[in-house]
């Protein structure tokens, strides 16, 4: 798929017309192969709209653009968006500035927040220690193998976070994340590190829902990387641990607490 771009007919902020594809949905639209069924193109653009990675008001790409991503037929990808439009995740307008648009009020920390309360305890720890084994793993690589200078340029990514929307934010993070496990050197812990992104970053957000959050997971992030810069694998697989293991601290905190309730 060469562009995510969307047309300015449609009803949504400058910035999300013009953006370049989020790298995450890269591991979302893979080709399907021989499983194209509408079913799993639908499960996958509704997994991309409810994580996010496909905004509100965001255009997504045409039916071909589609098909050639997930190896489909056109006609099963138009299955797909039929069902789509059933479910009122996505509006199609006509004429030159048409297209498939992701409808206005999307709202993937709802579906995250959904998708939490039922999640059991036990299921959240195993996701984390998931998560926790490739990205740790992947980190501690980095530290061998990347050049000093690389890690700085990552880390330069997150200078001027605080300058962007909560949303951008938490692209940021996400897109440094994947950046930062890519110096280990390893193409198939980078590509396992985009697909655990893309499921996990709802949660990231869930725990980190404002400002504040989110400059604790930045500064947990930034003292990762300076381990990588420091050669020093010990401590950046600790430090990524332990970031980790905060977050399914609070989901879990969350979910056991009344709604209204900090």
């Amino acid at each position: 798929m060469d562009s995510l771009t969307s047309s300015p007919g449609a009803r949504t902020e400058p910035d999300q017309r013009s953006r370049p594809p989020h790298r995450l949905q890269g591991a979302l639209f893979q080709p399907i192969g021989d499983e194209g069924r509408a079913e799993l193109v639908e499960r996958r653009l509704v997994d991309a709209i409810h994580r996010g990675h496909l905004r509100a008001g965001e255009r997504l790409p045409s039916e071909s653009e589609l098909a050639r991503s997930f190896g489909v037929a056109p006609v099963t990808v138009r299955e797909a968006l039929l069902i789509l439009r059933g479910q009122g995740l996505i509006v199609t307008r006509r004429g030159r500035n048409g297209g498939s648009f992701v409808v206005d009020d999307a709202d993937p920390l709802a579906f995250a927040h959904a998708a939490l309360l039922r999640t059991s305890r036990l299921s959240l720890r195993d996701m984390g220690a998931h998560y926790s084994a490739i990205t740790a793993a992947a980190v501690r690589l980095a530290a061998r193998r990347a050049d000093p200078t690389e890690a700085k340029r990552v880390l330069r990514r997150l200078d001027r976070l605080e300058d962007l929307d909560v949303d951008q934010q938490r692209r940021v993070l996400d897109d440094v994340l994947v950046e930062l496990v890519s110096l280990s050197q390893s193409a198939r812990l980078t590509r396992e590190q985009m697909k655990l992104q893309a499921e996990f970053s709802p949660y990231l957000r869930l725990a980190a829902p404002d400002d504040a959050g989110l400059r604790a997971q930045s500064a947990s992030l930034a003292s990762i990387i300076a381990a990588v810069e420091q050669s020093d694998p010990d401590a950046a697989g600790a430090r990524t641990e332990q970031l980790v293991a905060d977050v399914i601290d609070a989901l879990i905190h969350l979910q056991s607490s009344p709604p209204g309730i900090p």
